[in-house]
């Protein structure tokens, strides 16, 4: 009987510790496959205050000579840092200098392709749709905005299109491969993504040939060719996803440009007839007079048509930042967008369209290579700083816990295995760098993940001083320490999620850090901390109460065995009668109603 209740508990912690082998051992893999076939190191990169990097230092000018005002300046930043995002570096310092100048610093040397892309200029473009996806499929789905007249009223044929856009999608995409086919009857089918001669109307389903088609099935939203949107050709479709990454297109040659809009802001709906408002956001766009008339003739032709090619797509440096359905002929360049906006994101969306494609050009007023703002000997401190922290916990550990405290030992080892593989592994893949601050989020939770031992290891002393044996001590031990374990790191992960959302530039190297130790932690002590501890309470240092183990219950004072029954203390050392009593009080708090009326009985009768 006994067998069979110890036999579970070690089969599920050896199960427990082969799985966290096997993924010590495929992160070491997978990095190992990464050094020799790919650009992976064996060490994290370094951000740019441990390592240095490059400084480019831009000169901003407005291609009609006038200045360059500050919301301009502070929207180039943004669109710069998302191009070096874009192009897997973290860590960047971008920054204003002066009325026209904007600094940007990158760890390590910066390869041509990141140089043309940060010197490039931000291009909004305008372009139909021909067909849109969910990201994992290649069915074409419907829009959630659309865009109507500023005045928020729409032309008479909006039912008919409200009718249409409940039509199938997927027969939609079915008649545009079959009229691609008919477009492309006069040419040869030789598998080219473009049909040749080129069709010179870019809503020409011509465009659409079956190499093309093909392409837009397997493209995805983390492919290496969806990096590469922003350098696509004016004439020609293009294949990309939304800015989010969850939908495809495929949209056709560009018809308008960014540069016709002339103001964009975000406003509440107005009620038709202009007595108050809807409560439902919107983005006005204001266009200018060539913009008016080319936005009319694109409003007229899209109008009316089944979805997807009632849409008319923004594309910001090659990502679809929008693709409302037209609701309207819109004639007098004032088109409004509407849909499920919140206050933030219509702001974010008018100073996209309004500020995307800037009308200045970037001059490189110097490339220059900088030091470490810190360098090693910060790096060097930091690191000794978290050794001395480390050695303390050892200290403290051994000194409390005895031979037990080994086991916070191994299990801070594990842990620091872990968080090295992974800090590797995301240098590798997401272009990660450890900045100063990534090293603090590492040292405080040292003190995280000792906390999760101690807790645990005085949970289950505590089982040990209420008369449990050590495996029933250990299993009990574990339930009990294991909701306070998962509440305190998970606030600690929260606190790392909302700081990372909320932060940028080192402070993101700190949260990341942060919320990578803390899960590192919950696996550490699930898959390692706990079956070892299952496994050292069969061995015999443990199970027969050895002295230093810890774990020993006359050291722990354990002098209630449960249902009234005491054991009677010995005192064997100085002082020891007093620690007995403590812990005999302890114990006869614990006691139940029950079992203090049966205390009272068993003792007036041995008095009578």
């Amino acid at each position: 009987m006994a067998k069979s209740s110890v036999a579970p508990a070690v089969r599920s912690a050896r199960r427990s510790l082969i799985f966290l082998l096997a993924i010590i051992v495929g992160l070491t893999g997978l990095i190992t496959l990464g050094v020799f076939r790919s650009d992976a190191t064996w060490t994290p990169k370094l951000a740019l205050d441990l390592q240095g990097g490059t400084q480019i230092l831009l000169a901003a000018n407005q291609n009609d000579g006038k200045a360059v005002t500050g919301e301009q300046l502070d929207q180039a930043v943004e669109i710069l840092r998302q191009r070096v995002n874009a192009s897997g570096v973290s860590e960047a310092e971008i920054t204003t200098q002066g009325n026209n100048h904007i600094s940007v610093a990158i760890p390590g040397k910066v390869d041509d392709a990141t140089l043309q892309r940060i010197q490039a200029s931000a291009a909004l473009d305008f372009r139909g749709v021909f067909l849109e996806a969910a990201a994992g499929a290649a069915q074409p789905e419907d829009g959630g905005e659309s865009v109507e007249g500023a005045d928020g009223e729409a032309a008479a044929g909006d039912a008919a299109t409200e009718d249409a856009a409940a039509g199938d999608a997927a027969a939609e995409g079915d008649a545009a491969e079959g009229d691609a086919a008919e477009g492309d009857a006069g040419t040869a089918d030789t598998g080219d993504l473009y049909p040749d001669p080129l069709p010179t109307d870019p809503a020409d389903q011509a465009w659409l040939t079956p190499a093309l088609l093909e392409e837009f099935a397997s493209f995805t939203c983390t492919s290496d060719a969806a990096l590469e949107v922003a350098n696509a050709p004016d004439d020609k479709p293009l294949i990309t996803c939304d800015d989010t990454g969850l939908m495809k297109y495929i949209v056709g040659p560009v018809e308008l440009t960014g540069d016709v809009i002339t103001d964009a802001v975000s406003q509440q709906q107005s009620i038709q007839g202009g007595t108050g408002t809807t409560g439902r956001w919107e983005v006005a766009i204001t266009m200018n007079k060539e913009g008016s008339q080319k936005f009319g003739k694109v409003s007229t032709r899209l109008f009316g048509k089944q979805p997807p090619l009632n849409q008319f797509a923004f594309v910001l440096d090659g990502k679809v930042i929008s693709a409302p359905t037209m609701n309207a002929q819109i004639l007098d360049g004032r088109p409004a967008i509407s849909g499920n906006f919140t206050k933030e994101s219509a702001q974010v969306l008018a100073d996209q369209l309004k500020f995307g494609a800037l009308p200045m050009s970037f001059t490189v007023q110097s490339q220059e290579d900088i030091s470490s703002t810190l360098g090693a000997n910060q790096l060097l401190g930091g690191l000794l700083a978290g050794l001395i922290g480390l050695g303390l916990v050892v200290v403290y550990s051994l000194f409390q816990y005895r031979l037990l405290g080994t086991l916070t030992i191994a299990s801070l080892a594990i842990a620091a295995i872990l968080t090295y593989l992974l800090l590797t592994f995301f240098s590798w893949r997401q272009g990660y760098r450890l900045s100063l601050a990534g090293v603090a989020g590492i040292i405080v939770a040292i003190g995280f993940t000792a906390d999760s031992f101690i807790v645990y290891f005085e949970r289950i002393r505590d089982q040990l001083r209420d008369g449990f044996g050590i495996n029933a001590a250990v299993e009990g031990g574990w339930k009990r320490a294991l909701r306070t374990i998962l509440a305190s790191d998970g606030v600690n992960l929260l606190a790392a999620v909302v700081l990372f959302v909320l932060a940028v530039g080192n402070v993101k190297g700190f949260a990341f850090t942060l919320g990578l130790t803390t899960i590192v932690d919950v696996l550490v002590v699930a898959l390692f901390t706990h079956p070892m501890m299952t496994l050292l309470a069969r061995t015999r240092v443990y199970s027969g109460g050895y002295k230093f183990s810890g774990l020993d219950p006359r050291q722990l004072g354990a002098v209630y065995q449960g249902r009234a029954k005491f054991r009677e203390p010995v005192v064997a050392t100085r002082g020891g009668g007093k620690k007995v009593a403590r812990s005999r009080g302890e114990a006869e708090r614990r006691q139940t109603i029950a079992e203090r009326k049966a205390a009272e009985s068993a003792g007036a009768g041995k008095e009578s």
